[in-house]
């Protein structure tokens, strides 16, 4: 991920202080939802009551921040962390995403070749326990407990994958002996203060789709993500420091200066060898092609719910930019031909990194978005990264109302249906209020994820209510019709004349409605909804309802 290099203004510290204040942010739900402003307005956009005999669709929306373990980023806090306290920091960035209407977490469970699971493929991470390779003691499988956490809080988990990195610049401990540099040094080259795997190698290539598939077959998550890593971002020669990415959203192109080159001539004369006729750079993106479509099949096959995601850099290419466009071109410097990812509907949604205000017009975030709908024939799920984590004491810091106006603007084209904060840190920390401005505006209600169509249309059968009024309160046990495994309910509820949303986990199945001063609970309305956002047909339930049993 872009800027994953470095920390954001004291992750470390910052985590802490957030796990102090952790309750900032109420998790109740408001009885207003946020309607669309046109992008360019510059207030905070209007509220509006749901009212009316039946209520609206179900509010979809994809609501999600990435988790970054490289560089102790966002978590763990710092590595070697008692396992007791990495749960509970984990428990924390769970418990904020819920109370913020957020509704997936991005987690990066492969940050440089290195894992946060036990794996039989690639060795410990030591931004887990401080040294690669070293198992946490006790021993417990992070991955796992994220999932089971984030699945009780009706959160879906996307696993991130570093596809190529095989060590970071930050690393401090020795490679383990199992690591992939490790046993197949000649696939694996130094960059700067990097090591690469390089993808014109077929061994490296197998190996990262192997990991990838390992953890679909084993875990029960939600998305595979991989970030807009692929070839490194150039440095300049014969510099060995890290700051290329800076350079990248700075929007510089990377052609004025000499560059170190990318040290992958063997692979490329074995290339030509066997008669191959592409150019260098066509090569290259040929290489990164192949390992996108053979991720994007191999998961399918293993299971057909688990969608596949990119984030690649959000700038497209050169010669397909609109008027004004400029910038650092992946296709180009990366490799990466993302337009052609979409062209072939190699992904289930695209997060561009739209890392740039809506007002800077070399890069602005409209068009940027823009661009990225008309390249997308297969009507893909299109999901911009937002940098949230620009809201910081620097001299080019974003406002939190920078992030409110992405999100406005988002919302009113009609292909985008969600976003993606970089990273959770700000959310953590609260920067600038950051967090309570998105709880009081554009997040006063939870949201179901949209619908993905194209892995499988079957929806859940209509589920079974029943109710009971107490005194003050309405008890909902809610039960699956049949068909279809049942991943969420959409409920409805009406106090006094307003309609409230709430979703509630398959695995839950109840949940007690609180008359309040607005009025009594005097409605219920509630579907099912599958892994996939397929939604049953609704039952209803009005007032009056049956009296608890004597």
């Amino acid at each position: 991920m872009l800027s994953t290099f470095k920390k954001c203004l004291g992750g470390t510290a910052g985590v802490l202080a957030a796990l102090a204040a952790a309750t900032l942010l109420s998790s109740c739900t408001s009885t207003k939802m946020p309607s669309a402003v046109t992008p360019g307005d510059t207030g905070l956009p209007p509220v509006q009551h749901i009212t009316g005999e039946v209520p609206p669709p179900a509010p979809r929306e994809f609501r999600a921040a990435w988790v970054s373990t490289v560089a102790n980023i966002d978590w763990p806090s710092r590595s070697n962390l008692p396992v007791a306290k990495q749960q509970a920091e984990a428990i924390a960035i769970l418990d904020r995403a819920k109370s913020l209407n957020l509704n997936a977490i991005v987690l990066q469970v492969r940050p440089s070749a290195d894992t946060i699971y036990p794996s039989q493929l690639e060795p410990w991470s030591e931004y887990l326990t401080g040294k690669q390779g070293q198992p946490p003691l006790p021993m417990y499988d992070p991955l796992a407990f994220w999932v089971a956490q984030a699945h009780a809080r009706g959160l879906e988990l996307h696993a991130w994958f570093n596809p190529y990195r095989a060590r970071h610049a930050t690393a401090k401990s020795p490679l383990a002996r199992d690591s992939f540099a490790s046993t197949n040094p000649a696939s694996v080259k130094q960059y700067g203060r990097y090591l690469w795997m390089d993808p014109g190698d077929a061994a490296a290539s197998k190996h990262t789709t192997d990991v990838v598939l390992d953890v679909v077959r084993r875990y029960d998550i939600d998305g595979v993500h991989i970030d807009d890593y692929f070839y490194p971002y150039p440095i300049d020669a014969p510099g060995a420091g890290a700051g290329a990415e800076t350079a990248a959203l700075d929007a510089g192109n990377g052609g004025a200066k000499r560059e170190l080159p990318f040290p992958d001539e063997p692979s490329w004369q074995q290339y030509l060898l066997a008669g191959g006729q592409l150019d260098r750079p066509s090569w290259r993106r040929q290489n990164v092609n192949r390992l996108i479509e053979s991720l994007y099949t191999g998961i399918h096959r293993e299971k057909s719910w688990v969608r596949f995601g990119i984030s690649p850099f959000g700038i497209g290419r050169p010669d397909r930019r609109p008027a004004g466009i400029v910038g650092f071109s992946q296709y180009d410097k990366l490799y990466a031909d993302a337009e052609l990812w979409l062209a072939k509907g190699w992904l289930d949604y695209l997060s561009p990194q739209l890392y740039w205000p809506v007002a800077q017009a070399p890069q602005a975030f409209g068009v940027l978005l823009d661009y990225w709908l008309a390249h997308n024939p297969y009507g893909r799920h299109v999901w911009p990264g937002l940098y949230t984590s620009r809201i910081d004491n620097s001299a080019k810091s974003f406002t939190p109302q920078e992030i409110i106006k992405q999100i406005d603007v988002t919302r009113t084209r009609p292909g985008a249906n969600g976003h993606v904060h970089f990273s959770m840190v700000p959310l953590m920390q609260n920067r600038k209020g950051v967090s309570e401005q998105l709880k009081a505006t554009v997040y006063q209600s939870p949201a179901l994820i949209p619908a993905t169509p194209w892995l499988g249309k079957e929806a859940p059968g209509t589920p079974v209510l029943a109710l009971r009024r107490d005194a003050a309160r309405l008890n909902v046990k809610l039960t699956a019709g049949g068909g279809k495994a049942v991943a969420q309910y959409a409920v409805w509820a009406r106090y006094g004349e307003d309609w409230r949303f709430s979703v509630v986990t398959g695995l839950q199945g109840e949940l007690t409605l609180v008359d309040d001063a607005t009025g009594k609970v005097n409605a219920v309305v509630v579907s099912a909804v599958d892994r996939l956002g397929n939604e049953s047909p609704r039952v209803t339930v009005r007032a009056p309802f049956a009296a608890p049993a004597k």
